[in-house]
């Protein structure tokens, strides 16, 4: 079983026991996640698609740690004019392990 569910902006397919890293969700480490925006569920061989959420479907999970990507730098500058600019940036991230797929 499994299903395809939609966390920050992205799509993840998730089945029970998996491990997935997603945008920032709030929490600490240990507490229970329920993600309701679940696209699509397969069971059996058994699909069934949201038009555009399954309502009846719960994605039960919990955070297992929290932190920083890696650091991405931008770069601006204009040639022979002394212009030169850097700024970086870190994303936060949660990782999240799925205890369960729960239908109706």
């Amino acid at each position: 079983m499994y299903a395809v569910v939609k966390t920050g902006g992205k799509e993840y397919r998730v089945s029970k026991g998996d491990l997935i890293r997603v945008e920032k969700l709030e929490g600490k480490t240990g507490d229970p996640v329920e993600l309701k925006d679940v696209l699509m569920v397969s069971e059996e061989g058994e699909v069934q698609f949201g038009t555009p959420l399954l309502t009846h479907v719960v994605i039960k999970g919990e955070i297992v740690q929290e932190g920083k990507g890696k650091k991405v730098l931008t770069y601006k500058m204009k040639k022979r004019k002394n212009y030169r600019r850097f700024k970086g940036h870190r994303q936060t991230y949660t990782y999240l392990k799925v205890n369960d797929i729960a239908l109706g």
